[in-house]
């Protein structure tokens, strides 16, 4: 089995916030359904096309199918996973770690920059040769706020105001 070592700095404060509201804002509205909302304390681990097993570790992870696990190991896909950028690794996130989602079928993927206050919608849909790929959705900024939603959860509300909460706090 190879491993990959990133070299990651602890995640900023705003970082954190960012998925500490988006799960706070979904928790209480999945309550009672077959789904969770899950903080980057869970990992999953697929297998790739090419056979090679890669763990992921996701920001935030909307999963329905919670019995495939081993301990805090997730074996089967999540519906929906959100990103939230830092410098150290947004290639990561924009690159290999999109491919992995993509390969694996995941329905919606969120990238969030905090900085920039945006969230990069992406869905999954299928080419012409009916190998998935990701699609830009929507690219939500202040302007349009009042767009946002996950696309494939369409009864979750989640305000952009509130998703962006405290991100400008001076710690």
């Amino acid at each position: 089995m190879d491993f990959q070592i990133l070299d990651m700095a602890g995640a900023r404060p705003e970082h954190s916030t960012v998925i500490v509201n988006f799960v706070a804002a979904v928790r209480e509205q999945l309550m009672n359904s077959t789904c969770y909302v899950f903080s980057d304390n869970v990992q999953y681990r697929w297998n790739t096309r090419e056979g090679e097993e890669r763990t992921v570790i996701p920001d935030a992870s909307i999963n329905c199918r919670v019995k495939a696990r081993k301990g805090n190991t997730f074996l089967d896909i999540p519906r929906f996973v959100m990103e939230v950028l830092s410098p150290s690794t947004e290639k990561y996130d924009r690159g290999e770690k999109m491919e992995i989602y993509r390969q694996q079928e995941i329905d919606e993927y969120w990238i969030v920059d905090w900085e920039k206050k945006s969230v990069e919608i992406y869905n999954l849909d299928y080419d012409e040769k009916g190998e998935p790929q990701y699609y830009l959705w929507n690219t939500v900024v202040e302007e349009n706020k009042d767009i946002l939603k996950i696309v494939h959860f369409p009864r979750i509300k989640i305000p952009f105001d509130k998703l962006f909460a405290e991100v400008d706090l001076e710690y």
